[in-house]
């Protein structure tokens, strides 16, 4: 079934990615500039980015082409009308969390605190997205601890907070950097929120995503309710492995009873 103008748009593209703050692997290169033409490649609805530079004024000093606004602000310039920003991490020269830009309105945000150790900040950035269709479809950023018992508590944590605001049958997207390579993200979600990852449907196990050169570990996920999944993909090698550690994750989503 293909869209029509009559038609209420019920499927998404969807992109998960840590971007790794702007910079290519090992900080060589400042990537910005190329990474905003990658995600415009993609062309997805809903964008989720994860370690995203809100102000470094290091980098703004350091770098010409850096640009003025926050990055997630400058990647979404003109195509992501409506963009949510979750900050996390605090240092004296700037800050930098996880992002979210849709192509639809966001109609709310927030910013869940989940850290578990204090060197070691972590955020879930929801958002409430209105569709064409006249749903909202509740949208979550994730960027999950190094540490297998603190992943534990925070995937604990996000079960309670959905369970509170976006009840079953709800339509919920989350993507993001799980650091999941252990692949136990699966049954919290799976049973509390009645999630299904997308990659999972072909293969069994989460697609390989680090490093972007070559993935070997399964970090970064999409989870969907209410959609059922069509193509997915992972970009890794040139030119993702150029611009962060990490592969790209995207797929398309489409409601249930389109």
């Amino acid at each position: 079934m293909t869209d029509t103008p009559s038609t209420p748009h019920k499927r998404l593209r969807v992109t998960t990615y840590n971007i790794h703050k702007g910079f290519s692997q090992f900080n060589r290169r400042m990537m910005v500039h190329e990474l905003r033409e990658r995600l415009r490649h993609l062309d997805s609805d809903i964008v989720f980015l994860q370690e995203v530079q809100g102000l470094h004024l290091h980098h703004a000093s350091n770098h010409d082409n850096w640009p003025d606004e926050p990055q997630h602000e400058f990647l979404a310039e003109d195509v992501w009308h409506s963009t949510a920003y979750g900050e996390n991490v605090i240092y004296d020269h700037g800050h930098h969390g996880n992002a979210i830009l849709s192509r639809f309105p966001i109609l709310g945000s927030h910013n869940q605190d989940v850290t578990h150790h204090q060197f070691e900040r972590r955020g879930l950035l929801h958002c409430q997205i209105a569709l064409p269709s006249g749903e909202t479809v509740h949208s979550v950023c994730a960027h999950l601890s190094l540490f297998g018992r603190s992943r534990i508590r925070q995937m604990t944590a996000l079960a309670d907070y959905l369970e509170e605001i976006a009840p079953d049958g709800t339509p919920l997207v989350i993507g993001g950097d799980f650091n999941d390579w252990r692949n136990r993200a699966d049954d919290v979600l799976r049973e509390r929120l009645n999630l299904t990852e997308v990659f999972c449907g072909a293969s069994g196990r989460p697609a390989r995503s680090f490093p972007a050169g070559m993935p070997l570990f399964r970090l970064d996920r999409i989870y969907a309710r209410g959609f059922f999944g069509g193509k997915a993909e992972v970009h890794f090698g040139a030119p993702w492995s150029k611009i962060s550690d990490h592969a790209a994750l995207s797929a398309h989503l489409i409601r249930h009873g389109d």
